[in-house]
């Protein structure tokens, strides 16, 4: 049995602490509704909904990051054309990346986002409200 005067106790509690902070968020249970969203529930028990507008939005894509990064700085930028509404917007495929991420396909073409579990959890800050997004 370890003690708390024990060094190797310490240390084994120094790991134990240093692989939950640095552990990835992991999601129990993945449901994709096409024409809705994406609801997680996570290993701690947090379930979050992501709706698809929200998703298309925040791909973490090299072109989606640098269109967020330059209507941040700029409102009037100029959206790309052939940007499909809201409404229309639909999941047309979806695959899991390894076990870190799931990549998603939109209907208006776009399919290079690949959301990590991380940056997946990370969004929960960032969702519309309670009614639309993230639940306990």
């Amino acid at each position: 049995m370890r003690h708390a005067g024990d060094s190797r106790f310490s240390t084994v509690l120094w790991i134990d602490r240093l692989q939950s902070i640095c552990m990835d968020p992991r999601p129990e249970h993945l449901d994709l509704q096409r024409d809705r969203g994406l609801s997680v529930r996570w290993e701690d028990g947090t379930e979050s909904f992501y709706p698809l507008p929200f998703l298309r939005r925040m791909s973490p894509s090299a072109e989606q990051r640098a269109l967020r990064d330059e209507m941040e700085h700029n409102p009037l930028t100029v959206l790309p054309s052939g940007t499909v509404s809201s409404a229309e917007l639909v999941a047309v495929d979806a695959e899991l990346v390894g076990n870190y991420a799931i990549r998603i396909s939109f209907s208006d073409g776009h399919q290079t986002g690949i959301f990590s579990w991380k940056y997946l959890r990370s969004l929960d800050a960032e969702l519309p409200g309670p009614d639309e997004g993230h639940t306990e």
